[in-house]
């Protein structure tokens, strides 16, 4: 995996004041290119190459990468560079490929003919194999759950274009607004969104604009988004972005139930916690929660019942532990849970962790959801 978990040394491909976030949002094509490239000038070579097509096919790239990635003792050579047949360069440079045990993907043919999906595949099997860049001293930023659960739920829906990066991807305000198409129907006034390709002169104006729209939008939904401004989605504000997704996720998971209610209002949190319990109890389950925040929550032992409840015999309770002590019970469990709940078409984005650290946005939505496959039983 090309991650800065697993190779550190990535931060080493940052280019002028680019940041590792930005870095990472790259394309893995790009990250590679860039590396290929950043490996020819450490060894001193001008080579520089825009593609894994016609660039790479007289093997001069490769010769010169292998060599200057290859482990002490591994004997490589760039003996292909001497070597005038295309064909024979090609098989002399992945002599060297086996040597550091990369001799993959591809045959000599498909260097010379430049298949780019094949050279793809063959670069970043040495990337993995030998990436050849030393640690840096600098902190590792990996997405968090909570935005790998946001993520999800926008691809889920739908969001062009896909998003890879919570923060890179949100910037230009685009994917908020067919969000909020998707949770209210002909909310969007169509016509003040700026679509791609944005201009050269003005382009980032018009990435700002798309945002404060997104906020109009939220206000008009009564989200509360006091002290937030379209500026701050554009730059990736960690913090506000996150609010304004969350009351996203929220108010569409919100807007399924309302549609199954029938209902015009909003439901609240309390009219979720009162079904809950209500359906517990007529299903003589003694399993309850006091809130989104109860502590019981972590035996995930409410989820359980609450799916057993809607569709009664579903559960297995041979594989719950009534009484879960420790963290490792407590994630059996909550596994369990969400594998139930998804499996009687509950749409959980939530992960078990999320109901065993009591994450109360999360295990609100993993109610709410329940609660929805409850309407339609």
């Amino acid at each position: 995996r090309i991650n800065l978990a697993n190779v550190p040394g990535l931060a080493r491909l940052l280019e002028g004041d680019e940041t590792l976030e930005q870095l990472m949002a790259l394309p893995i094509e790009q990250i590679l290119l860039r590396w290929v490239n950043f490996q020819l000038a450490q060894a001193g070579s001008p080579k520089r190459i825009n593609n894994f097509g016609k660039d790479i096919k007289d093997s001069e790239a490769y010769t010169i990468l292998i060599k200057q990635i290859a482990p002490a003792g591994t004997n490589v050579d760039d003996s292909a560079l001497g070597i005038s047949d295309q064909t024979q360069r090609a098989e002399r440079m992945l002599q060297q490929a086996d040597k550091i045990g990369c001799r993959k993907f591809v045959r000599p043919t498909d260097v010379v003919k430049g298949n780019a999906k094949l050279n793809l595949a063959f670069v970043a099997n040495m990337f993995n194999t030998c990436p050849a860049l030393e640690a840096v001293e600098i902190e590792i930023i990996e997405e968090n759950r909570e935005e790998k659960t946001y993520r999800n739920w926008m691809n889920s829906l739908g969001v062009n274009p896909f998003v890879n990066n919570l923060y890179q991807d949100l910037k230009d305000g685009l994917v908020l607004i067919q969000l909020f198409d998707k949770i209210k129907p002909g909310i969007v006034d169509w016509n003040r969104v700026n679509q791609p390709p944005y201009k050269k002169m003005g382009g980032n104006m018009q990435k700002i604009e798309n945002s404060n729209y997104a906020l109009e939008l939220g206000k008009q939904m009564k989200f509360s988004l006091v002290g937030i401004d379209g500026k701050d989605l554009f730059d990736g504000n960690k913090t506000l972005t996150l609010a304004v997704v969350w009351q996203m996720m929220r108010a569409h998971t919100l807007s399924i139930l309302n549609k199954l209610a029938g209902g015009e209002g909003r439901i609240s949190d309390n009219e979720i916690i009162q079904w809950v319990n209500q359906t517990l109890s007529g299903a003589g389950k003694s399993s309850s929660i006091s809130s989104f925040k109860d502590s019981q929550i972590a035996t995930s032992l409410s989820v359980i019942d609450l799916v057993d409840a809607i569709k009664p015999g579903s559960i297995n309770y041979d594989l719950v532990l009534p009484s879960p002590s420790n963290l490792d019970d407590r994630m059996k469990n909550a596994k369990y849970a969400v594998s139930m709940a998804r499996k009687i078409g509950a749409t959980v984005f939530a992960l078990p962790e999320d109901l065993v650290e009591v994450k109360h946005k999360m295990v609100m939505t993993v109610f709410a959801t329940i609660m929805a496959v409850g309407y339609k039983a």
